[in-house]
């Protein structure tokens, strides 16, 4: 099972953004290349609630298989 939270903020010009997870825990950053399957980044807004995997990056997690919940 993943984790849920909210889109904080997405900077759609470079690809990325960032989600504030429900749990408390610090903010996850995603990029393009996170998105599940079938889903474009056009497709999230900043307040979306969404659903994803993390794994740990070089300066924090990052968000896997992210959809919107």
């Amino acid at each position: 099972l993943g984790m849920t939270g909210t889109i904080k903020k997405i900077i759609r010009q470079k690809g990325f953004g960032f989600i504030t997870p429900d749990d408390g825990s610090e903010d996850v950053f995603f990029h393009r290349g996170s998105l599940a399957p079938r889903t474009q980044l056009e497709d999230f807004n900043e307040g979306d609630t969404v659903q994803f995997q993390t794994r740990k990056g070089d300066k924090g997690p990052v968000a896997l298989d992210l959809k919107i919940r």
